[in-house]
């Protein structure tokens, strides 16, 4: 989508976020109408389900500078985007959860992977969650449901078949906590993919002072309770693609 072109859905989108707070009504203030029911039906939001005040958020630049940064076309050449859901294995009908979805980077490549499925794309962030949403509503994609979580809670919906986690945990300040409430929230068989930045110097990547070791990260995952089942250590120039999954 082109920068003008989000800005227009990004100013709609004001006006629809605030508009599902309200009821709407008939002109001259008439409830019904020759013993009709005129109310409009309410606009799936999730800022308004989420009870999130959109006057509330962050200047548009700001946001679209953000986007741009995550969404830019070099990140392609490293991030390798189609090959990790290519990697992934999916059949088409799975529900697929996008933790942290950040601008929806991985989260619109998944949905057209599993066109029968869905995909939840959930971050802290309300202001990526309404670009999501209204960028879901301009493509016609169907199968994005965009979610609001918090800190300390994943959410995982309990009809998940896989948990992607891209470039999130380094972010998370109790990470045992996080994941362990993750993997409770799991059903059996579900799968977690955790894609998180090698050690090194790197051309990519955060400050090495918050980089977690390989070697962590999966103590991290099996003390919350999933086993590993696959490392692709060549998948990916810069980062680790580890898969596990609950017994």
């Amino acid at each position: 989508m082109s920068a003008k072109m989000f800005k227009l859905v990004f100013l709609c989108g004001l006006a629809i976020a605030a508009g599902c707070q309200t009821e709407s009504k008939p002109a001259g203030g008439a409830g019904k109408q020759a013993g009709q029911d005129h109310h409009l039906p309410g606009i799936d939001c999730p800022l308004r389900k989420a009870g999130v005040d959109p006057n509330g958020l962050r200047p548009f630049a700001e946001v679209e500078e953000y986007i741009a940064f995550l969404d830019r076309p070099d990140r392609a050449a490293w991030q390798r985007p189609d090959e990790v859901v290519a990697a992934l294995g999916l059949h088409g009908n799975e529900t697929v959860l996008d933790l942290g979805a950040g601008s929806g980077y991985f989260s619109f490549k998944l949905a057209r992977a599993v066109p029968q499925g869905k995909v939840v794309a959930a971050d802290l962030e309300p202001e990526m969650i309404r670009h999501i949403h209204h960028k879901a509503m301009v493509e016609g994609i169907k199968n994005l449901s965009p979610v609001i979580i918090k800190a300390d809670d994943p959410q995982v919906p309990g009809e998940a078949d896989l948990v992607f986690v891209c470039d999130v945990l380094h972010h998370v300040k109790d990470r045992a906590g996080w994941l362990k409430k993750a993997a409770s929230e799991m059903k059996p068989g579900a799968r977690l993919v955790l894609v998180e930045f090698k050690e090194g110097k790197l051309p990519e990547g955060p400050p090495e002072a918050v980089k977690i070791p390989s070697k962590q990260l999966i103590e991290l995952v099996n003390q919350a309770g999933l086993t590993l089942e696959a490392k692709k250590a060549d998948l990916l120039p810069y980062q680790v693609f580890l898969v596990f999954r609950k017994a």
